[in-house]
This record gives structure tokens, sequence and C-alpha cells, in this order.
């Protein structure tokens, strides 16, 4: 008798702590977390998981305008020092025009090029994926493993190019951004200068630390934060690599996501403040 009601206890048990739907489960993770049962690198990872059953395609791809693509009418050489200057590993092919993405470039293929062997690009093209934006990002993640391919072309409802996904740009969404050799500790300074006219930057940089930093005299009253107004400069948001130039600066994003800026290089083109 003792031992059916031990086994009752515990069906109802597990019956109450049941999640009835996502908003639910989120509660009883963040609850996990306030009792330590997990740290905050965990819970983070579990929300994107859930957050990332929920979105789609359109909602991280880079958009077409922003696609950094390679012309199959070009010569090797023209198209070499872009590929060095973006530092991608995979690259989109066209002919005629983006909307006809022929094949994905691999960078490390053209090392058989600058080692003087002979080199065709269409014939060391691989396979184009081509997905809709509509597409669920769990489903995309789990083809993008299943057939090991890192990069997907997106169409619209029209058949035409709309821009562009990575696996990198999927894992993101679970495990917050991944570093790469630009990234740097949250322990250090905002401001790194790199070499004599080159400096590293946290798009959360305040607007006041900047001017101070520089001898600039930028208004916080519409951006407190450097990202912001880099932001404004653009008239969108940027993407990683993407470029601009004011006042005397040379800005090159080095990370962003789908949100927000998270830091740039700057290059000073005018006598330098500092010095």
């Amino acid at each position: 008798m003792k031992k059916k009601k031990t086994e009752l206890i515990k069906k109802i048990k597990n019956y109450l702590l049941k999640p009835k739907d996502k908003e639910q489960l989120a509660d009883i993770l963040k609850s996990a977390f306030d009792k330590n049962m997990m740290d905050s690198d965990a819970l983070m990872m579990l929300e994107g998981v859930l957050n990332v059953s929920e979105m789609h395609v359109r909602d991280i791809m880079i958009p077409r305008s922003q696609m950094d693509v390679i012309d199959i009418s070009k010569k090797i050489e023209e198209f070499i020092p872009f590929v060095i200057q973006t530092s991608h590993s995979r690259f989109p092919v066209i002919e005629e025009n983006v909307n006809n993405v022929i094949g994905i470039l691999l960078a490390k293929d053209l090392l058989r090029f600058t080692s003087g062997d002979e080199f065709e690009v269409r014939d060391n093209l691989r396979p184009a994926i081509f997905v809709p934006e509509s597409k669920r990002l769990n489903v995309l993640l789990k083809d993008f493993r299943t057939n090991r391919n890192h990069i997907a072309i997106v169409v619209d409802e029209y058949g035409g190019v709309a821009g562009m996904v990575t696996i990198e740009d999927v894992l993101e969404q679970i495990v917050g951004d991944i570093e790469d050799e630009f990234d740097y500790d949250e322990t250090e300074d905002n401001i790194i200068q790199d070499q004599d006219r080159q400096f590293r930057v946290k798009a959360s940089t305040e607007i006041s630390d900047f001017n101070n930093y520089f001898a600039t005299e930028y208004s916080d009253e519409e951006f407190t934060t450097i990202g912001g107004l880099v932001t404004q400069k653009f008239g969108y948001l940027p993407q990683r690599n993407e470029k601009v130039s004011f006042d005397g600066f040379d800005i090159e994003i080095l990370r962003a996501d789908s949100r927000q800026i998270h830091s740039i290089l700057i290059r000073i083109n005018l006598p330098n403040p500092k010095s």
C-alpha cells in the first residue's frame, strides 16, 4: 500500500512540474538558475534553443545587399584582394547578377592557384544550397549538420535571392557571439590601441569617453554609445567587415549580430589626436 501511494505521489508531482507551454518551461529554467542548479551560460544556451525553434531564416539572414559575393566573370587576380580583405572562408559565386548563384567557392581552394597550379574557378565550385525565408532555424541547423553544409542561399517567394545564412549565424542564436581573433576580454579597456593609428573599440563605449580619448565633440543627446553613432552613419545595422568613413575615421565592423554592433576597428587618416 505504501509503495502504491509513493508511486501515485510521484506521478502527481511529475504532472504538476510538466510545463504546459514554452513560457512556463522558460520560467522553470529561470527558477533552476535562481536555485543555483545551473549557471548563466547554461541558462543562456537553453533559452537560445527555445528561441531558435520559434525563429525563421528571415530573422537572422544577411540581406543580399550586404552579401560578399564573387563574380565568375572576374579574373582570379582581381578578386583575391577582396577575399583577403573580407576574410570569409566561403563565398557565393554569381554569374551576371546576384539572383544567379552558381555555387560556393571555398577560400582554401584558392591556395592551389597561389601555389602556381592550374586553377579554374568554375571547376572548383561546391553546390549552393537554397532555403526559403520561412524555414525554421532548428530545421535549418539539422540540415546543416546532416548535409555538412556551412552556408545556404536564402530565396524569397518569387525565387529571387533574398540573402544568405551560415551555420555560425544559427549557432550564435544559441551560444551567443562566437569569438574570433578580433575579440577581446570584457575586462579590458573599451578602447585598445593595436598600432600607431589603429584602435579596437567596444561599441558600448560612451560617446563622452570616446570624445575624451580622441579629442572629438560628438553629441550624446541622440546616441549615448559609439555603436549607436556608427549605426546612424551606416543608415542601417551593419554586419561584420562592413566599412564606413567620416570625420577622418575609417571604421570597420569587427563583431555584430542581428541586433547590435559589438566592436569596431578604427583607423585614423588624420593627425592622431593622441599625439
